[in-house]
């Protein structure tokens, strides 16, 4: 009985695939990591506004962090003969197999905000990301500025082995590394979780003279920063005064956390990368335009000084 359950729900999938292209829909498949934090919920919002805007099929599939997972549904979407598959990869390597049966099946692989590590590149045909190594520089060179050149710094970072976590480490470190009394003193994951920020944080103040000894922390994502932040008020330290937080994102609450004088910085990341790979995808297959491999999005420092017109543009959107 549960197998032809499971067959039923298969070939329904199918059939309905089959009707959006009857109707002149292009089907995607979207095999997105999950809704850890904000932004994650911004750019699977963004991406079904995009679709509709454009007359897209778009099948989410929410892989819960795993890779396995991602995988599954990707391999899903092939079964399914879509005509394009976006993959928000959760990590950077292992993606070879699955990319190699796309394009076998001749489905063209968009990567979302993510980048892979891959021995064959022509197994994607582009990845629309932000320059997550650029955003590790600008938070830097940002914090040297409000700390005088002089910091200790203790690190959250993002899920081990993802190209973000991998990127904002590399460009900020980069960034103070031309400052010689900055330091990371301490650096963990939290894995992109608000709860994750919180926990690590908690040990960074018991381990740095219940906080005294710390001067700010950057945070790989905001969502660990507003977790950063709820340790250091319960610790009973003032956030954004006795230790600086700075992030990456620009969701609502850190702008909201900024306003009320609790954090100093994000840079933001566009959560509309579906979109971009949506045009990118309707040009290629309407008259075999191929997109640029890199389709760079933009990022922008935000500062306490715009925060709270910033966060009243933002609250409805995400």
């Amino acid at each position: 009985m549960k197998l032809n359950r499971i067959a039923v729900a298969a070939a329904l999938t199918v059939t309905l695939g089959a009707n959006a292209h009857a109707a002149g829909q292009l089907v995607v498949g979207f095999a997105q990591v999950g809704s850890e934090s904000g932004w994650r919920a911004a750019e699977t919002k963004t991406a079904k506004i995009r679709a509709t805007q454009n007359n897209i099929d778009l099948k989410i599939s929410d892989a819960q962090q795993k890779q396995e997972n991602e995988i599954k549904a990707a391999r899903s979407f092939i079964a399914q003969g879509v005509d394009g598959i976006f993959i928000a990869p959760v990590v950077a390597t292992g993606w070879d197999g699955v990319l190699r049966e796309a394009k076998e099946a001749n489905i063209p692989v968009f990567l979302l905000d993510r980048q892979i590590e891959t021995s064959d590149p022509s197994l994607y045909t582009a990845a629309v990301t932000s320059d997550t190594i650029l955003e590790g520089h600008m938070i830097g060179d940002y914090l040297a500025g409000l700390t005088h050149d002089k910091c200790r710094i203790v690190e959250l970072q993002g899920t081990v082995g993802s190209s973000p976590a991998i990127n904002r480490k590399k460009g900020f470190e980069e960034a103070i590394a031309a400052h010689p009394d900055m330091k990371i003193v301490r650096s963990q994951s939290g894995d992109f979780t608000r709860s994750g920020g919180k926990q690590v944080m908690e040990s960074f103040i018991k381990a740095e003279n219940n906080g005294h000894d710390i001067c700010a922390v950057f945070a790989h994502n905001d969502d660990m920063g507003i977790g950063a932040i709820q340790a250091i008020k319960e610790a009973g330290l003032k956030p954004g005064k006795d230790i600086l937080v700075v992030s990456i994102d620009g969701v609502p609450d850190m702008f909201k956390a900024m306003a009320d004088g609790d954090a100093n910085g994000t840079v933001e990341l566009s959560p509309d990368m579906a979109g971009p790979a949506m045009k990118a995808l309707i040009a290629l297959k309407t008259d075999k335009t191929q997109p640029a491999k890199w389709i760079k999005t933009p990022s922008t420092l935000f500062t306490p000084a715009t925060a709270q017109a910033e966060y009243d543009r933002r609250k409805s959107m995400y």
